[in-house]
């Protein structure tokens, strides 16, 4: 280990109670995005990120307005040309704190329990941004930075990122990079480092058959007039096979396969179906079945029903024949698949199946492509080998069920991969009441991003 970064992982570990202290002030300022209300606190907390860019010797440190809340910039492009560029992704935002009587401390008063720190966005994501901006100043503090990094901290990520796509086309020069580093993932335990490679799209739609031209008498109609309500759910039944595969016409053409490789890495995660059923509560999997579960909800595409409405849903007994009804679809998709050719294969499913009796419309309501990102990576090896002399394993690897959009944003925008990390934990809370940060796995984790950047160095 070369002098440096002896001094800088030195440099870490004196100073963390302080690094503890800032997070504390950070997670302490109520930046919630959807509440018009916590405008002020959203500006407060993006001056704050750039305050910790500025005091750390960044350049060109700017707060930047969107057609939202602002994108915090900061660069340091002293390593020159030969050595990689890293743009460090991050939000500052996070979700409201409801319901407050579930929070054990107030949740913008952060509190110490054990190993574990307490408050909204401690996982989601200030603590991952913190780990961020400590592993970068431990290096400055000690040396010299052995990479050039840029900075896009944005504060709309829990409100869908709204404005983040056009703000890195408008500003594409000055974001250039090779590499983004983007922190909002996790690990699969304390004990395991993990690395996610992949990222699932989505294509979400709501669909609306009609029959009647008003509800109609159940009892002087039905029989002689389709059920709009049944129309679509005879639709929606059929969008699967009995072995759990979408039927929609073409839906598995483009879908790439999973390498051997991908296949025994997946199988090592240790998310097993007892732990499935325990955690979801649901009698029994369902699915394709020459997939394994953890395959099924990271790397297969899928068609889930997110909601249905039709006719008289109150309380009692109303004998109506519903006039229409409306179902939520969304499809989780793999690379190579796209969302614009998804929701063609709806469209075709439905102009085939449909019956005549009934009137349908379908609307797409929201797109983002899948993500993968090359394990052959610079980046991708550069962690591994950061993640291994930290905690003296290999990382795992994972393709996540969710989207990112940010991810998307970076890739079409910049021709940049994304590198997924991140030091939370599953039991984290996020989103929830009591949302934690796990100290040791985090202190951890600036140790394992200082070495990541050096283990970058050209």
């Amino acid at each position: 280990m070369n002098d440096s970064r002896t001094l800088a992982i030195e440099y870490a570990r004196q100073n963390r109670e302080r690094f503890l202290k800032e997070l504390m002030e950070w997670v302490a300022i109520p930046s919630i995005s959807t509440s018009p209300e916590h405008k002020q606190d959203i500006q407060r907390a993006a001056e704050w990120v750039a305050g910790q860019l500025q005091a750390m010797g960044m350049e060109n440190v700017q707060v930047m307005p969107t057609g939202g809340h602002p994108v915090v910039y900061g660069e340091w492009l002293g390593a020159g040309k030969s050595a990689p560029t890293i743009l460090i992704y991050g939000h500052y935002d996070v979700q409201p704190a409801d319901p407050l009587e579930l929070w054990d401390n107030p949740p913008f008063e952060p509190a110490q329990r054990g190993e574990y720190l307490y408050g909204r966005g401690m996982s989601d994501m200030k603590g991952q941004v913190m780990a961020s901006l400590k592993a970068v100043e431990s290096i400055v503090r000690s040396g010299t930075l052995p990479v050039n990094v840029k900075w896009l901290i944005e504060g709309e990520e829990e409100v869908g990122s709204e404005h983040l796509g056009e703000f890195i086309q408008t500003h594409k020069d000055l974001l250039a990079c090779d590499l983004s580093l983007n922190p909002d993932s996790g690990m699969m335990s304390p004990t395991q480092p993990t690395i996610t490679y992949a990222l699932r799209g989505l294509m979400y739609a709501e669909i609306r058959v009609y029959g009647p031209k008003r509800d109609l008498h159940s009892g002087l109609f039905g029989g002689a007039v389709h059920n709009p309500a049944q129309a679509l759910a005879e639709l929606i039944a059929g969008m699967h096979d009995e072995n759990g595969r979408v039927t929609l016409p073409g839906f598995y053409d483009k879908v790439r396969p999973l390498s051997p490789e991908e296949r025994a890495d997946l199988a090592r995660l240790p998310i097993s179906d007892q732990a499935l059923l325990q955690q979801t509560g649901a009698p029994a999997l369902w699915g394709e079945p020459e997939y394994l579960p953890v395959e099924r909800i990271g790397a297969r595409p899928t068609l889930e029903v997110n909601g249905l409405l039709s006719g008289f849903t109150g309380e009692g007994s109303k004998t109506v024949l519903p006039a229409w009804a409306m179902a939520k679809i969304s499809c989780r998709l793999v690379p190579d698949q796209t969302p614009e050719e998804t929701f063609r294969q709806l469209v075709a499913y439905l102009e085939a199946k449909a019956p005549a009796s009934i009137r349908w419309e379908v609307r797409n309501l929201h797109n983002a492509r899948p993500a993968i990102t090359d394990r052959n990576n610079i980046g991708i090896q550069a962690l591994s080998r950061a993640m291994q002399t930290v905690w003296g394993i290999p990382p795992l690897f994972k393709r996540e069920g969710g989207s990112i959009g940010a991810v998307v944003f970076i890739q079409k925008g910049l021709g940049a991969e994304s590198l997924l990390t991140g030091f939370g934990l599953p039991d984290d809370n996020v989103h929830s009441p009591n949302e934690k940060l796990h100290l040791p796995t985090w202190e951890k984790g600036i140790e394992a991003l200082i070495h990541f950047f050096y283990n970058l160095k050209p």
